[in-house]
């Protein structure tokens, strides 16, 4: 190892701080804190989608500390949207909440068929896009 060589030196055209380990100079890098936000299944699908399709996009929002944000927002935006898609499609059934007293079984199908179309139509505006 040199002795001539600094602990700690500044980059003048970058402003990048570097550190000496061994005989190498090696950037302080640090990601800004961000909040921490505990994914629902609509925002772990868009992370996904975004690792897996969307590489440039998704390594961006990483530097840029915008992923956390844009993945809380999709989930709650897609949450929101299956919501009242939901009620929109029980108010043009046939379904009554009497039906869960007297045709169980036919009132728990149309209602997972609605939920189920629901999330389609949710999926395909945003979590892949």
């Amino acid at each position: 190892m040199n002795k001539d060589l600094k602990e700690k030196i500044i980059d003048e055209k970058t402003g990048i701080e570097y550190h000496l380990e061994g005989d190498y100079y090696i950037p302080n890098l640090v990601l800004p804190k961000q909040e921490k936000v505990t994914l629902n299944k609509y925002g772990r699908m868009r992370l996904k989608y975004l690792k897996e399709n969307k590489k440039a996009e998704y390594s961006i929002m990483l530097m840029d500390g915008t992923l956390t944000k844009h993945l809380k927002e999709i989930q709650e935006t897609a949450q929101k949207r299956v919501n009242q898609i939901i009620n929109q499609l029980k108010e043009k059934s046939d379904l009554t909440e009497d039906m869960k007293d007297t045709n169980m079984l036919y009132w728990v199908g149309t209602m997972n068929a609605i939920k189920n179309q629901a999330e389609e139509l949710v999926i395909s505006e945003l979590i892949y896009v």
